[in-house]
C-alpha cells in the first residue's frame, strides 16, 4: 500500500470486472469495488479494460473506492467496433495469450473463422494457441488431421473434451502463470471448458441452439478470473462477427507465422503474395510447404482490409 498526492492510502490492483460504472478490483489485500475518478476520465478520456492495472485511493466518505490512475498496459487483445464502426474496442489489457477456442462439432468450426481470431491475436503482438473442444463428438484421427493446418504453422493445438477429459491436463499447464484471454464462438464450450480446468470458477454455461448451431452468449462482458495455481484467465464474450482494426492490408502477411520463412526472399520487397512474380509465399503453397487453405483465408482477409483502406 503506498499514499496518493493527498496523502490518502493507496492501494495497486487489477480490474477483474465492471458494469454500470462500478469496476471490481483485486488488490493485495482483497476484492474492492471502485469508480473511476470523474477528474481522470475528464482529463484522460481514459476507457477503463478488464485486465488494467490501476491504483486504487479510498474517497473517505463511507469507505467508498475510486480509481485514481491507470497504469501503462504491456498489451491489449483489441479488436474492431462490432457493427462496422470506425475504431477499436479493447476486450481486454494486459495479457500473455489467446486461447482461440472451436468445437469439433456441435457447432462445428469454420476453419476460416480460426483464421480470423488468430489474425487479430497475431495483430496484436500476443501468442496464441488452438483449442479444439468436444473432441469426443466426432473421430479424433479425422479432427486432428482437419486443424493440422495449425500445429504445421507453429500453433500449439489441443484436442480437449469435458466429458472425457481428453486434453485438459495439457491445456491447464499452457495456462499456469499467466494471463490468458480466452475467445472464440458462443456455444463452443468455452464457459463449460474453464469450469473442467477450475470447477471453482461456476461460469455459467448455455446451451447451443439446435435450429441454427448458434450459442446463445452467457458471458456478456470480459471477466478476468485469478486461477488458483498462478495467473489469470480472462473469459470474454463470444463473438458472433470478427473485425481487425489498425491493420493494414500490407502488413496481413505477418499476422501468418507460416510465411515467416518465405517472405524476405520475394522477388518484389514489397510482394503482396498474390500475382507478383517470383513470389516465395506462393512458390511455398504450390510445393505444399505452406497451407493452402491458409493461404486461401490471406487472400480473402487481404480483399477485405484493402477494401476498408
Amino acid at each position: 500500500m503506498v499514499s496518493d498526492g493527498d496523502g490518502t492510502p493507496a492501494e495497486r490492483g487489477v480490474v477483474l470486472r465492471g458494469t454500470g460504472g462500478v469496476w471490481v478490483v483485486r488488490t493485495a489485500t482483497g476484492e474492492r469495488e471502485a469508480a473511476l475518478r470523474g477528474r481522470l476520465k475528464q482529463e484522460t478520456g481514459s476507457k477503463l479494460a478488464v485486465g488494467d492495472d490501476v491504483m486504487l485511493a479510498s474517497d473517505g466518505a463511507g469507505g467508498s473506492w475510486v480509481i485514481e490512475e491507470i497504469l501503462p498496459r504491456r498489451s491489449v487483445l483489441a479488436r474492431r467496433t462490432p457493427g462496422g464502426g470506425y475504431g477499436e474496442r479493447i476486450v481486454v489489457a494486459n495479457v500473455d495469450q489467446v486461447i482461440v477456442v472451436f468445437a469439433a462439432a456441435q457447432p462445428e468450426a469454420h476453419p476460416r473463422m480460426i483464421d480470423r481470431f488468430l489474425v487479430i491475436a497475431e495483430a496484436n503482438e500476443l501468442g496464441a494457441q488452438v483449442v479444439i473442444n468436444k473432441i469426443d463428438l466426432v473421430d479424433a484421427a479425422v479432427a486432428r488431421e482437419r486443424f493440422a493446418d495449425y500445429a504445421r504453422a507453429g500453433y500449439g493445438v489441443h484436442f480437449t473434451s469435458v466429458r472425457t477429459g481428453a486434453g485438459l491436463p495439457e491445456l491447464h499447464a499452457a495456462l499456469v502463470g499467466r494471463t490468458s484471454a480466452v475467445s472464440g464462438p458462443s456455444g463452443v464450450g468455452k464457459s463449460s471448458l474453464l469450469n473442467g480446468l477450475y470447477p471453482g470458477l461456476n461460469l455459467r454455461v448455455g446451451a447451443v441452439s439446435d435450429a441454427v448451431q448458434k450459442g446463445r452468449h452467457t458471458t456478456v462482458g470480459a471477466w478476468l478470473h485469478p486461477l488458483p495455481d498462478g495467473g489469470f484467465v480472462a473469459d470474454t464474450p463470444g463473438l458472433r462477427e470478427v473485425g481487425v482494426w489498425g491493420l493494414s492490408a500490407g502488413a496481413l502477411d505477418r499476422c501468418f507465422p507460416e510465411f515467416g520463412p518465405y517472405r524476405g526472399t520475394c522477388r518484389f520487397a514489397d510482394c503482396t503474395h498474390r500475382v507478383e512474380p517470383g513470389c516465395a509465399v506462393r512458390d511455398a503453397v504450390t510445393r505444399g510447404d505452406v497451407s493452402a487453405a491458409r493461404y486461401d483465408s490471406y487472400l480473402r482477409l487481404f480483399a477485405e482490409l484493402a477494401n476498408d483502406s
